[in-house]
């Protein structure tokens, strides 16, 4: 509640994707049914990953809870706009706009951490693997996926408390379809230049160290694989990489496009929104569907649930 006493608004009103009944029909149908294949396909591999033993590796620890994180940080924007589209007025209240972009900045800087800290297992798996057994046991496995939520956590709760301890004012129109930051700090009237620089700064520090470790570690294995005689040995090597730069690839193209663009002077006015909806709405399904389709492991589990 202290975050609504020091709001000037009680309410903000998104503005949305579009105000045409007929495409708002189109458009609820349409992200209902990729939404609920997300949380299908997702809660299906996370219940794969349990229900078999051969499954129980690193990889598929940290792709388990990759999978809940997309669960959840879908989950937290598309109900609510899929509600939207059905109610003339697409309003939220103060706390729950803050709750909203809160739990969608820690999940979506979870996944971030978690697809670094996969990126390392991959690392470790062909470029040390006498040692991987002993270095990605279990007890790192958790360190670093409960490093990752803890991170992930104590940056949301800065981002939030940036935006939302100091007045908002101006229109509370909020030229998006869910609380994200960009469209917020454009409201922030005093300190605003110490809430944008505190608020990049730290997803600038975030994004990057993740970034580069995600390059230096994809370097060293390429470095490695090309040291491979055997072209199956290559392509072996390969393809255990090929589902994770997959997704990599497409999660920092979205990120960059939606948070760094916008900071660079870039203006990407409703390419913004189109980049949310793939980041939002869209990852999450893509994600397991590729780890599904290029993973040999994934696929023989599939089979087995279906007596294949």
């Amino acid at each position: 509640m202290d975050i609504v006493n020091h709001t000037a608004f009680t309410q903000f009103i998104f503005i949305g994707l579009t105000k045409d009944p007929g495409l708002q029909l189109l458009l609820f149908i349409l992200f209902l049914i990729v939404y609920a294949c997300s949380f299908l396909s997702n809660l299906c591999l996370m219940l794969l990953i349990v229900m078999n033993h051969h499954l129980h590796t690193p990889m598929y620890f940290f792709l388990s809870h990759l999978s809940f994180v997309d669960l959840c940080y879908s989950s937290t924007i598309t109900p609510k706009m899929l509600a939207d589209f059905t109610s003339e007025s697409k309003s939220i209240s103060s706390l729950g706009c803050a709750t909203q972009m809160f739990a969608f900045a820690m999940f979506a800087t979870s996944e971030s951490l978690l697809v670094t800290s996969m990126a390392y297992d991959r690392y470790i798996a062909i470029c040390q693997p006498l040692a991987y057994h002993s270095i990605m046991n279990n007890s790192m496995c958790w360190a670093l996926v409960s490093g990752t939520y803890f991170s992930s956590f104590s940056a949301s709760i800065t981002h939030t408390m940036t935006i939302f301890k100091f007045p908002l004012c101006g229109s509370n129109k909020i030229n998006h379809f869910y609380c994200d930051i960009p469209p917020l700090l454009k409201l922030a009237c005093v300190y605003a230049r110490f809430r944008k620089f505190v608020v990049f700064s730290m997803a600038l520090v975030m994004g990057v160290v993740s970034f580069v470790v995600i390059l230096m570690s994809y370097v060293l294995i390429i470095y490695n694989i090309l040291g491979i005689h055997s072209t199956e040995g290559r392509h072996k090597a390969f393809s255990t990489c090929a589902s994770h730069l997959i997704v990599v690839i497409s999660f920092y193209s979205t990120v960059f496009g939606i948070y760094f663009c916008p900071s660079l002077g870039l203006n990407l006015d409703g390419i913004d929104k189109v980049f949310s909806i793939f980041y939002a709405v869209a990852s999450p399904l893509l994600n397991p569907i590729i780890y599904s389709f290029k993973n040999a492991e994934v696929k023989r589990a599939i089979q087995k649930c279906f007596g294949c």
